[in-house]
C-alpha cells in the first residue's frame, strides 16, 4: 500500500480493507457499519434538542413583559389611551372619576374633529383650574404607556369647527350654529343649556367665525364648565388675550367608550344632532 506525502490537499486517503476470518474478502455488508449510520439521525437529533432547550421561567417572563410593554406604549402612541373624568363638566353622560377610552384612529390623515364629538384635548393655556392629584407609585408608571388613566387634560363636546358661528340664544334656549338651532337636549344637562358660570354673558352673546385649525367646546353641563365661553373676550374690553378656541393639533383623541365603573359602560359616539347644520353661516346684512 502506498503512502500520501503528507499535507498533500489532493491525497486520497483509502482505508484498510476489512477481511474476513479466514482471511478472504467475503464481500458481505459491515453490519457495524450500517448501525453506526442509522443511529447517527438519531444522535443528531438529541443534540439539536439539546441546543433548543426553553429559557428558564424568569427569562421568558421578562420578555413576555418587556414585549407587553412595548405595545402599551404602542397602542398609547397611536390607537387608544385611558383618562378620567376629574369635574361634573360633562355630566350627565359623564361624571366625575369616570374612565374614559379615548381613540385616535378618527383624526389620522387629516381627519378632524367633527360638530358634536367628545373629545380630550390638552390644555390650551389657563384652562384647568384646580391642581389635579398626579399619580404616585406603580400607577405613574403605567400612566406613562397608557395602562393607567391620567389627568392634565379637558374633555368638553365639539359645537363649532372651522368657520362657524356660534350663538346664544333662540327662545328656548338653543344654541345656534351658523343660524340653525341645536336640540342637545338628549345629552345635556336639565337646565337652561345657556347657562354657564363665570361667563359674564348670560344668555346673549355671539362668536366670530371660528379660525382655521381650531375648535369651539362646551361641555354638556353648561351650568358648570370652564370651556370656551369663560376665554372668551367681553365686548368692550381693550387688550384682551384670552382665546375661546382650541387648536386641533391639541386634540388627543375622540372618547368612544366609558369602561369604569362598570355599572355604567357605554359606547359613546357621535348623537347627530348637528347633521342639519349649514356649512357657513348666514349672510350678514
Amino acid at each position: 500500500m502506498t503512502t500520501d506525502a503528507p499535507g498533500d490537499p489532493e491525497a486520497i486517503h483509502e482505508a484498510p480493507e476489512a477481511d474476513s476470518a479466514d482471511g478472504r474478502d467475503d464481500g458481505a455488508p459491515d453490519a457495524a457499519a450500517d448501525g453506526d449510520e442509522a443511529a447517527a439521525p438519531v444522535t443528531k437529533a438529541r443534540d439539536d434538542a439539546k441546543e433548543r432547550k426553553h429559557l428558564p421561567v424568569w427569562q421568558e417572563s421578562v420578555l413576555l413583559l418587556g414585549i407587553a410593554l412595548v405595545l402599551a406604549v404602542v397602542i398609547k402612541t397611536f390607537f387608544v389611551q385611558a383618562f378620567y373624568i376629574p369635574s361634573e363638566s360633562m355630566e350627565p353622560g359623564l361624571i366625575r372619576n369616570d374612565r374614559i377610552l379615548v381613540q385616535k384612529v378618527s383624526y389620522w390623515f387629516g381627519g378632524d374633529p367633527a360638530r358634536g364629538d367628545v373629545v380630550v384635548f390638552e390644555d390650551p393655556g389657563g384652562w384647568l383650574t384646580g391642581e389635579e392629584p398626579a399619580p404616585t407609585g406603580l400607577a405613574n408608571v403605567l400612566s406613562k404607556i397608557g395602562l393607567y388613566p391620567t389627568g392634565g387634560h379637558l374633555v368638553k363636546r365639539v359645537i363649532g369647527t372651522e368657520g362657524d358661528v356660534i350663538e346664544c340664544c333662540d327662545d328656548e334656549g338653543r344654541i345656534l350654529v351658523n343660524g340653525e338651532p341645536v336640540d342637545e337636549s338628549i345629552y345635556i344637562a336639565k337646565r337652561r343649556q345657556c347657562a354657564g358660570q363665570g361667563t359674564g354673558f348670560g344668555c346673549e352673546w355671539k362668536t366670530e367665525p371660528v379660525p382655521e385649525g381650531k375648535l369651539f367646546v362646551l361641555g354638556d353641563n353648561r351650568g358648570s364648565s370652564s370651556d370656551s365661553r369663560a376665554h372668551m373676550c367681553q365686548e368692550g374690553v381693550e387688550n384682551c388675550t384670552k382665546s375661546p378656541w382650541v387648536d386641533t393639533d391639541l386634540v388627543v383623541g375622540k372618547v368612544f367608550s366609558l369602561v369604569w365603573p362598570q355599572d355604567r359602560w357605554d359606547w359613546i359616539s357621535n348623537p347627530g344632532v348637528f347633521d342639519d347644520v349649514p356649512d357657513d353661516p348666514p349672510a350678514q346684512d
